[in-house]
């Protein structure tokens, strides 16, 4: 019966939504649609996505009382959902029935892979044509420059994800459901979607309320199956493609190479940093034995990297480890894929463009290669965007919220939304109405990108010409 109603609730969901944010779907005509431009639309397909799953968690049948919840609740709740983050006003077991633990799964589904991919693969499905302007938009989804593309990495994502999510829950499973018997395969797929799209949220709040993944610090087991989840969803599907052709081609992109690299650096660099630091914390890590030591650093380290779950209280790190965690969580994974934060090829980008203008070079190369100019402008933007919603964010925070919150937690509490993450200190929970509305903002802003916000609110119909007009040249002394 769950799974029917679930089909049921996405099918049509999908279906009904489609409409609003498929060019393909608008009436012909010679005129120009108003909501053309592939960014906005996709910015619109999740303000969709958001809304409609807000007012199906105010349902009473959303909520164990059989209340309706207050509206900014479910927006929270909703927002949060979509946009991947995991950051929650209430415990999701706790508070929701199994009709609204289902909503916020496919919220999670949704918005983990993207409205606009999914309605293109459901399209393809049945058989309709796409024309350009769909491709075009399912490219810009799923973060491809090349729409002709956009056709079959669309079916590889799908399978992809499926695969994933399918294959973690199995595994998951062999644990959960002698755990909890007929109630484990359910909580084995939610933990394997919200794993694999880097949500972070749980529904294991009948063994610890509010406590995520605590009760299994010490099962190697459960932790290794989440942790490679996340490292999936975050690495991007144009990488799995890449790897996948890769007995056929021998041969990589530059684009999967930086991004395996990288990742691997941080994993390593994140598992010492989070080992070291809270090595003797009697709060955290020192109560385990080493291998659970290494084990919960580990975790801890692929969890920051945009997925939300915590195996140890993160409110009892040092201040030391929440700025070291808010780092990795301002980088984020990899573009293309389920995970948030800036992204490791923007930083990658920014390093090496740096480290060009220290060595007197006029181009940033890698890998033997030049990176275009275009790439470093919008690594510059991303991260310069990104640092001032963080900060704006923060100020918010610390503003509203006032004593007993320290300035180092609002920093944490910013970036984890803004980063998708979810990784909380506690102060969600105190949250006053403007501090949720901030943090719902920012979590928009951090899911869709600032730069794809700034673009789907500025663009115009004659922008493209304009940027086509030669201007004389500025000559600015800097530094």
């Amino acid at each position: 019966m769950l799974n029917c109603s679930a089909l049921f609730f996405e099918s049509y969901f999908i279906k009904g939504v489609f409409f609003l944010v498929s060019p393909s779907a608008a009436p012909s005509s010679n005129a120009r649609p108003k909501y053309s431009n592939p960014t906005r639309l996709i910015v619109i397909s999740f303000l969709v996505v958001i809304l409609a799953g807000t007012l199906l968690l105010m349902l009473p049948i959303s909520n164990r009382d059989g209340r309706c919840l207050n509206f900014l609740d479910a927006f929270f709740t909703a927002t949060s959902a979509t946009c991947v983050t995991g950051l929650v006003v209430y415990d999701t077991y706790t508070q929701f029935s199994m009709f609204g633990q289902v909503v916020i799964l496919l919220l999670i589904q949704i918005g983990g892979l993207g409205l606009v991919t999914l309605t293109t693969f459901f399209n393809i499905a049945i058989g309709r044509r796409l024309g350009f302007k769909s491709l075009r938009l399912a490219s810009e989804s799923i973060n491809l420059s090349d729409a002709s593309q956009a056709r079959g990495l669309l079916m590889f994502v799908i399978k992809v994800a499926f695969t994933f999510e399918a294959i973690g829950a199995v595994l998951l499973s062999f644990k959960l459901v002698p755990q909890f018997h007929t109630d484990g395969i359910f909580i084995s797929v939610f933990l394997s979607i919200s794993a694999f799209c880097n949500a972070g949220f749980d529904i294991l709040g009948f063994i610890m309320p509010g406590g995520s993944l605590i009760p299994y610090q010490n099962d190697p087991y459960v932790l290794t199956i989440i942790a490679l989840l996340i490292i999936s969803g975050g690495l991007g599907f144009l990488v799995w493609q890449d790897l996948s052709m890769y007995r056929r081609t021998h041969h990589l992109r530059t684009h999967t190479k930086l991004v395996l690299s990288i990742t691997a650096l941080l994993l390593i660099l994140g598992t010492a940093g989070i080992f070291v630091l809270e090595y003797n914390n009697p709060l955290t890590l020192a109560p385990m034995n080493f291998f659970d030591k290494l084990s919960n650093a580990a975790f801890q380290s692929a969890s920051a990297r945009t997925a939300g779950f915590n195996s140890f209280p993160l409110n009892d790190m040092t201040n030391f480890t929440k700025i070291f965690m808010s780092i990795l969580m301002f980088i984020g994974a990899a573009p293309g894929g389920t995970g948030g934060g800036i992204k490791v090829t923007t930083i990658s980008v920014i390093l090496v463009a740096v480290a060009s203008v220290i060595r007197g070079r006029d181009d940033a190369m890698i890998y033997h290669r030049m990176i275009d100019h275009k790439t470093v402008y919008k690594s510059l933007t991303i991260l310069l965007l990104s640092l001032l919603a963080v900060t704006v964010a923060s100020l918010s925070l610390f503003y509203d919220i006032g004593n007993g919150v320290s300035e180092v937690d609002c920093v944490f509490e910013a970036v984890s939304a803004f980063g998708t993450v979810g990784l909380s200190v506690g102060i969600t929970a105190l949250m006053n109405p403007f501090a949720r509305i901030v943090t719902i903002i920012t979590m928009f802003i951090g899911r869709v990108g600032p730069v794809s916000l700034a673009i789907s609110l500025s663009a115009r119909k004659d922008s493209a010409a304009a940027y086509r007009v030669v201007h004389p040249q500025a000559h600015i002394n800097v530094g």
